[in-house]
């Protein structure tokens, strides 16, 4: 246990004692031994192709058994290290909590933004294959089984749910928040008194000397006729936007569970329900056809599908819904407090002017000081009231003040990254896998060596074995390479005299863009 280990990571040499390692079982350092594949016995270390300034921060968790979070690190990254050097980021220091979870928090962000992105695969081919997966086609997609029906389905879906997938969708989404204007405008103007019609009455009054006057009264209004062909024809595009989504979407049961296709279901079904309640009901109830009338509005939400600030907002909502509950509690605790303080408080001294004679009256007065916003229709006149008022609306300013910057910053946090997603250039470098890589390297290995042979370089088994190509990254240097590097080594030093004839000759392949493309070199 006091023999010393020798690790190079990264080209970075560190070196400990074995206890050291043994300290913290079932990982990766504490199994070392020399029969690993990583070992060089020449130069009587252990080599691993990772990151060195994270190794720094294991190897003192080794040591001093606390374990802290780099600053000059990105989050994911350190993670990735743990898991591979088998430990847990559960295990860090309170210290460093803030830094783990803001990484965590930044990794949530882009999930919910790369979910609000529909073109973030660039590649047309995997993107034709996330589709097929989306709509339950990907094994005949996969056994070559493609209809029209599959090729049309996806197109007209991308047309009208997908605002930004092409230049005819553009098109489409524009004349869908036009009519949603229209009928959003139409709806707030017919109730103004310009554009409203009376509707009169007339009797005959019989007059003292028996004489009959006719006269005319105005019971209600209604609106102008053109509100209601401008709604007709609105509708008409919401009905036809409507059932093309629903022929046309993936998946009929997630169709309905979303809340703007129920929104827009309502909306457009209670437009028929009351064009049908006015001309079967000859005296339809009024209130509950404004009540219907009044559910189109909520088509508003609709424009959240066609504008990303909106959807920001939303899941900025979502992300703080646990401040908002705590908000809305201390609300309702204070306003509960403070309307029973000041009923009892104004009963304490002689009041005619009284104006709380109940608990529940005192609740509207504490909601409105609580929220600043203060009618003034009731106000406390003793000593004691307005002492519980002066309480209530200090209380209520730091109650409100209190949970407002951790959804300020929630909403920073998703505003920023979507700026930075869309400044960021869409197509980015491909990086091979390393079994990807070394499985190349074994096929082009496979096939030079018998070339090798019949081409009279002599020598034997040795040569064909030095022979062997050699995969060379210019981005990154696996542990496999390294080793195989030293064995030519050994080999040499061990063959003397009559390896000077053959020590030179390698043969190096080099993998660019695609894997056909080889160039082999004769070192010498």
């Amino acid at each position: 246990m006091d023999e010393r280990i020798v690790l190079n990571v990264g080209g970075v040499r560190h070196e400990t004692y074995q206890a050291t390692l043994k300290k913290i079982p079932a990982t990766r350092l504490s199994r070392l031994t020399p029969s690993l594949a990583n070992f060089d016995p020449l130069l009587n270390e252990y080599f691993f192709d990772r990151h060195p300034a994270v190794f720094s921060m294991i190897l003192n968790y080794y040591r001093t058994g606390k374990l802290h979070y780099p600053t000059d690190v990105c989050g994911p990254l350190f993670e990735e290290e743990l898991q591979y050097w088998g430990l847990d980021a559960s295990d860090t220091e309170p210290c460093c909590w803030m830094q783990l979870l803001h990484a965590k928090d930044t990794q949530e962000t882009l999930a919910v933004l790369d979910r609000m992105d529909a073109d973030h695969e660039d590649d047309p081919q995997l993107r034709e294959q996330d589709t097929m997966k989306k709509f339950g086609w990907e094994e005949d997609y996969f056994q070559g089984k493609r209809t029209r029906w599959m090729k049309l389905k996806p197109q007209v879906w991308s047309l009208f749910d997908e605002p930004y997938s092409s230049q005819a969708a553009k098109l489409i989404a524009g004349i869908s928040v036009l009519f949603i204007f229209i009928s959003i405008v139409s709806f707030c103007l017919k109730t103004h008194q310009s554009f409203r019609l009376p509707i009169l009455t007339g009797q005959n009054i019989t007059m003292p000397g028996g004489m009959i006057q006719p006269s005319i009264e105005r019971i209600s209004t209604e609106p102008l006729p053109i509100f209601g062909q401008i709604e007709m024809l609105c509708n008409i595009w919401f009905t036809l936007e409507l059932i093309i989504r629903f022929i046309f979407c993936p998946s009929k049961v997630r169709f309905f569970k979303s809340p703007l296709n129920m929104i827009d279901l309502v909306a457009t079904l209670s437009f028929y329900a009351d064009a049908m309640m006015v001309r079967v009901v000859e005296d339809e109830p009024k209130d509950v056809v404004e009540f219907l009338s009044m559910i189109r509005i909520f088509r508003l939400f609709k424009l959240t599908q066609h504008h990303q600030g909106l959807q920001i907002l939303i899941h900025t909502f979502r992300a703080s819904a646990k401040e908002l509950i705590l908000l809305v509690f201390f609300l309702i605790l204070g306003i509960v407090i403070f309307a029973a303080l000041v009923y009892y408080a104004e009963k304490m001294e002689a009041n005619p002017n009284n104006q709380f004679q109940s608990i529940p009256l005192g609740l509207w007065w504490a909601i409105c000081t609580m929220t600043t916003v203060g009618y003034g229709d009731m106000t406390p006149h003793t000593s004691f009231g307005r002492l519980v008022g002066s309480l209530c609306a200090v209380m209520g300013v730091l109650t409100i003040a209190l949970p407002v910057p951790v959804i300020v910053s929630n909403f920073a946090m998703f505003y920023s990254h979507n700026q930075a997603r869309d400044k960021l250039p869409k197509r980015r470098r491909r990086v091979l896998p390393v079994e990807q890589i070394r499985l190349q390297a074994r096929r082009h290995a496979a096939v030079l060596e018998p070339s090798a042979s019949q081409g009279g370089l002599g020598g034997g088994s040795a040569i064909r074995r030095r022979n062997m190509p050699i995969l060379i990254d210019q981005n990154c240097c696996d542990e496999e390479n390294h080793n195989h590097k030293h064995r030519e080594k050994s080999e040499n030093s061990d063959e003397g005299t009559n390896s000077s004839s053959t020590a030179g000759v390698d043969t190096v392949v080099k993998l660019g863009p695609s894997e056909t493309a080889i160039t082999t070199t004769v070192i010498s």
